[in-house]
């Protein structure tokens, strides 16, 4: 969670600015709403967290990530601190973060508390199901999205950096897994919504991504008056 003091733009009828930003992992989605989050002045959360650390709160207690009773009451028990945790990325997060996400009752428990956190000022939020379920009126809704390949690529640079030793043909495995369990879920499934943006950062770097990104936003809020 983050915020900035740039241009706190307001969209058409002081609606506060909401941004959705969604994609399959690694896409680069989280990096794109940091980045959006700084340069217009308002909070960010990468919703994913919020799944990650149930997840964990699950894993702590020995417990399978797929019990939808024990998931629903850590979802409802979940502190910001537990956002902060250290140990909320890599495989084991990554699986037992989309096991609770498929849990109906944990995205109902969680869904007012992403709601609310753009109430009052608007955010950037980046996740699955943000254009789709949690906020289908956002001001501007974009699409991250690249190859499996690509993303793989990235998650495999990404777990060499903080020290973890990974296999590429796991990794890209790892990837393929996480996208059939997120994009067949009965439960807000993984898909752009119909009137996001899609942009598809193979063989783009951060700084490409998030100039096209900003004038998407820029363009949307000169039309609407914003």
């Amino acid at each position: 969670m983050s915020g900035g003091d740039a241009e706190r733009p307001q969209a058409a009828g002081r609606r506060p600015l909401v941004i959705a930003v969604d994609g399959p992992a690694a896409a680069g989605k989280g990096t794109l709403a940091r980045r959006l989050a700084e340069a217009l002045g308002l909070p960010h959360l990468d919703t994913g967290l919020l799944y990650r650390a149930v997840g964990r709160r699950l894993l702590d207690r020995g417990a399978d990530p797929r019990d939808a009773v024990l998931a629903e009451a850590e979802a409802r028990a979940l502190t910001e601190a537990d956002l902060r945790r250290p140990d909320l990325r890599g495989p084991e997060a990554d699986m037992a973060a989309s096991a609770v996400a498929a849990i109906p009752a944990v995205r109902a428990a969680l869904l007012e508390w992403q709601r609310g956190f753009a109430r009052e000022r608007g955010a950037v939020l980046d996740g699955r199901d943000i254009g789709t379920v949690v906020f289908p009126d956002a001001t501007v809704k974009l699409y991250v999205d690249a190859t499996p390949e690509e993303r793989a690529r990235r998650r495999l640079l990404e777990l060499r950096a903080r020290g973890v030793a990974a296999d590429p043909d796991q990794v890209l495995s790892e990837v393929l897994a996480r996208d059939a369990q997120d994009r067949n879920r009965a439960a807000a499934p993984l898909r752009p919504a119909p009137d996001a943006i899609v942009l598809d950062t193979t063989g783009l770097d951060a700084d490409a991504v998030f100039a096209r990104a900003l004038a998407i936003v820029r363009e949307r809020l000169a039309r609407a008056g914003g």
